[in-house]
């Protein structure tokens, strides 16, 4: 074992400890700004963690679908992990489980809760329109979504 290996694993270990990290997140904290790194040695590494059970991808997703799923909607929570290296299956089980775990915070009452935080009453013009749906729209709430809220017709 040479002693940048022992060296990314004390890092990767430390790191761990702290919070969840998906695997190419870890893989780009633990290479750091240098070009001529060895990419097996690198993925070794990675691979002992995963087989440990110390780094999950799948954990990580369901971390992150936890702590975010208040304030942002499945299109962004998926966009975020995609951005973060996790695989779709393990995102689409995540936000199935999450979704599962916590059936009364279905998509709507998400987006219902997010507009209230932000605004106190329905749009009265096309420019108020405009700027909350604007809000829910980049905080990942799908049109439908955005357009029942912002009517009024979220109260099934």
């Amino acid at each position: 074992m040479t002693e940048a290996v022992a060296a990314w694993r004390r890092k990767a270990v430390d790191l761990l400890a702290r919070r969840e990290y998906s695997r190419a997140e870890l893989a780009r904290k633990l290479a750091g700004r240098e070009a001529d790194i060895d990419r097996a040695a690198l993925d070794a590494v990675l691979d002992e963690l995963a087989a440990c059970g110390w780094q999950s991808d799948a954990r990580f997703a369901q971390m992150w679908i936890q702590a975010h799923a208040a304030r942002h909607g499945a299109q962004r929570l998926r966009q975020d992990l995609r951005q973060r290296g996790v695989a779709t299956a393990d995102i689409d089980a995540a936000l199935a489980e999450h979704q599962a775990a916590e059936p009364e915070q279905d998509e709507l009452s998400r987006a219902r809760a997010a507009w209230a935080r932000k605004f106190a009453a329905l749009p009265t013009n096309r420019e108020d329109y405009a700027r909350q749906y604007r809000f829910l729209a980049s905080r990942g709430f799908a049109s439908g979504i955005v357009s029942k809220v912002l009517s009024g017709r979220d109260r099934d």
